[in-house]
């Protein structure tokens, strides 16, 4: 019996070593630039950045319309909005990576959600939430400048990949 348990204890062992191999080596490792989706990878999670000043709302891109930007896979609905995109990829992806405006406002780092948004002076914010976005609404001058200053500093912590 001593010795039954003793095998279960090395195979547990065995197996979780295993496991935390597969685990990336710092958290900062899977944490880029830009928001994705943690599955797939794609950036906000995979809404097409171009429909967000063109449509009423914004729509999900398809991977047949891909493009690589920025270290990250972009979707797009059409050929002609990756094509846009492409010409100017500033223009349309969201501002500060996709992560919350009033998160950085406030000094830290929140995944923008693509679903919760706000296009303003021709650039493209994402919130956290409605409550953030609202928030925003009340100090606009006083936000986007916390969030211009907070910045540089908090993406230092983010892995950065470039085209």
């Amino acid at each position: 019996m001593m010795r039954q348990i003793g095998k279960e204890i090395l195979t547990i062992a065995a197996v979780l070593t295993g496991l935390l191999a597969a685990v990336p080596a710092s958290a900062e490792s899977v944490i880029t630039a830009i928001v994705t989706d943690p599955l797939s990878g794609v950036a906000i999670d995979g809404y097409d950045p171009v429909t967000y000043f063109t449509d009423p709302d914004p729509k999900q891109g398809l991977p047949d319309f891909e493009y690589y930007w920025g270290g990250v896979p972009w979707y797009f609905v059409s050929a002609a909005n990756r094509d846009v995109f492409m010409r100017a990829p500033e223009v349309y992806a969201p501002q500060y990576g996709g992560y919350c405006l009033m998160a950085l406002s406030r000094g830290y780092l929140s995944d923008g959600k693509p679903g919760i948004y706000l296009v303003r002076d021709d650039r493209l914010f994402l919130f956290y939430s409605t409550a953030n976005r609202d928030a925003f609404e009340l100090s606009v001058t006083e936000a986007a400048t916390n969030a211009g200053v907070n910045w540089p500093k908090l993406s230092a912590t983010l892995i950065a990949e470039s085209d």
